[in-house]
């Protein structure tokens, strides 16, 4: 088993895009330390999510100072805004080993989209995004942590060979659905070494349960 460890922005969180999303930005002190902490642990997996531009500025030389990779899902509607990742950075991290994955177009829920609307966050984002990093994207993280059975076979449908979610527990290297831990404002490098060394308890066991609630319902 692996555990998945997700970053959304490293630095302060200047202005939110939506309610709460300061809470999941980490201070530079704070990451720098966090990451050497993962670098200890071989059965760690690292990604960061809604394209932030700390992923290149920080967390880039941060990952190569340890020599560590990772998976990038960026959001294709925000390829022209400063704040966030744009093409240049995208091949940037290419060149350097990581993966580019989608994260949808608007970073809206997923679920109870029309045909269309799913359609632009799952067809036209990926193509969008594999033409501005140069590579393929067969990866995608669930925005917002939000699925359902029909988003989980609309992906199946696209061809995505991995799919990324927010549930908390480990996960099977090689399966398609991948549960992440996220890191919060509050974390530090203790709580993410408390929470790699866990031992599975019943409150994994409800989570496991509940994600498989969610892909069912």
């Amino acid at each position: 088993m692996i555990i998945n460890i997700c970053f959304h922005g490293i630095g302060v969180c200047v202005r939110e895009r939506e309610q709460g999303e300061s809470r999941y930005w980490v201070r530079e002190p704070h990451f720098l330390r966090i990451l050497d902490e993962i670098a200890m642990h071989r059965d760690v997996r690292v990604s960061f999510d809604d394209g932030n531009i700390s992923d290149v500025t920080v967390a880039l030389p941060a990952m190569q100072a340890r020599e560590l990779f990772g998976t990038f899902f960026a959001l294709a509607g925000r390829l022209d805004d400063p704040a966030s990742l744009n093409t240049s950075d995208l091949q940037l991290l290419r060149r350097n080993g990581m993966t580019i994955g989608s994260h949808g177009w608007s970073h809206i829920s997923w679920r109870g989209m029309t045909d269309d609307v799913a359609h632009h966050e799952l067809v036209d984002a990926r193509a969008a995004l594999i033409e501005a990093s140069r590579g393929a994207v067969d990866l995608a993280a669930l925005p917002l942590g939000s699925y359902d059975r029909k988003v989980i076979g609309r992906l199946e449908h696209c061809g995505y060979t991995t799919v990324y979610s927010s549930d908390r527990f480990r996960a099977r290297p090689d399966s398609w659905f991948q549960a992440r831990f996220s890191v919060t404002a509050d974390d530090t490098r203790e709580s993410i070494r408390e929470m790699i060394l866990h031992r599975p308890n019943l409150g994994d066991a409800r989570n496991v349960l509940a994600s498989a609630v969610k892909r069912v319902r």
